[in-house]
């Protein structure tokens, strides 16, 4: 393939996440669209009926026991094994509240509003992950359409506004809201980065296309 040294170093883990981002959007794509859960058409219906102990579905218990493996592996492998980033702590972060919050939606039977979350998360991980070695594909437009469109029209509204219409004592509200609005502070950090690829692009500040998340292009630029 004619890779360069250091991005034949980062094959593994951008291959490896591309593989995961890949079947856990496939999966979250067939819940929400392929069986009868109305969550993305009708986002307050993750709360209708909701109540302390209900049991939840086998299929998105699946899906929750996919996405803790993974954010579990996640902040070990950015910790030990990934390439170090300008954006790492803040990418650990993201995996501790990631984890935090799928946890701990499962055990208080948040299910429907988790799922929605982390569905529409992983529809746009896949281009970034294959983004340490292509970055050109940072400028996907799923990632915007996704973290920064639905992710705040779709959950923001059902978690923020809705949970409360239809469970006025809704437990840990403010603890899951918070949450959730950090992962959104967390998306908007990293379009910052899109926004700064492409203007050092059209500024010609740029002579090969690189990944301005690395400590090396900064070095190598001056």
């Amino acid at each position: 393939c004619n890779l360069q040294p250091k991005d034949a170093a980062k094959m593994p883990e951008s291959a490896w996440k591309l593989l995961f981002y890949t079947l856990s959007w496939s999966y979250g794509t067939y819940l929400l669209f392929f069986t009868d859960y109305p969550f993305f058409y009708d986002p307050p219906s993750v709360f209708y009926g909701w109540k302390k102990g209900m049991d939840v579905p086998t299929d998105i218990a699946i899906a929750y026991l996919l996405q803790c493996s993974f954010y579990g592996h996640s902040i070990y492998a950015t910790a030990y094994m990934d390439t170090w980033r300008k954006d790492s702590v803040v990418m650990l972060l993201h995996h501790v509240v990631t984890l935090t919050l799928i946890a701990s939606s499962y055990a208080f039977r948040g299910w429907g509003a988790g799922g929605a979350a982390w569905s529409r998360g992983s529809s746009a991980g896949s281009p970034l992950s294959w983004g340490a070695t292509k970055p050109t594909l940072l400028l996907r437009p799923g990632r915007f359409w996704f973290r920064l469109y639905w992710f705040p029209l779709k959950v923001l509204y059902a978690t923020c506004y809705s949970s409360l219409q239809s469970v006025p004592d809704i437990p840990f509200y403010f603890f899951f809201n918070a949450l959730l609005l950090i992962l959104t502070l967390m998306n908007i950090y990293w379009f910052l980065y899109i926004v700064l690829f492409v203007a050092k692009v059209l500024m010609g500040q740029m002579q090969e296309v690189n990944d301005v998340r690395e400590y090396d292009v900064e070095d190598t630029q001056k």
